[in-house]
């Protein structure tokens, strides 16, 4: 009987084992973000703070020296992800147009 029992637990325990520790051949890992699309997330969430921080500034939650600070440090760190983003678009753009222009001495 010990022997029946032992035996169960040692399949469940190595059954578990399996389930909890096995990868499959593939993993789905979702898209591969760019640069650029992470920075156009991040513009997103730093005008959702700055909104947030507005708001909470009016209903009397965030004192004026907190408020001050705060939102000048969210708007230099909006002013920097719209400058690289402002960046990134300009060369893509570029190296689209290059792309599409023939080079000299090249036949059309």
């Amino acid at each position: 009987m010990n022997t029946i029992v032992l035996l169960a637990c040692a399949l469940i325990t190595l059954g578990v084992l399996v389930y909890v520790f096995y990868l499959p051949g593939k993993l789905y890992l979702g898209p591969q973000k760019t640069r650029l699309s992470y920075l156009r997330e991040r513009r997103e969430v730093v005008y959702e703070n700055l909104r947030d921080l507005n708001f909470e500034y009016k209903a009397g939650k965030v004192p004026d020296v907190d408020y001050q600070s705060l939102k000048s440090s969210l708007e230099e760190e909006a002013a920097a992800v719209l400058a690289e983003i402002a960046r990134l678009e300009q060369a893509a753009f570029a190296a689209a147009s290059a792309a599409r222009t023939p080079s000299k001495g090249a036949k059309v």
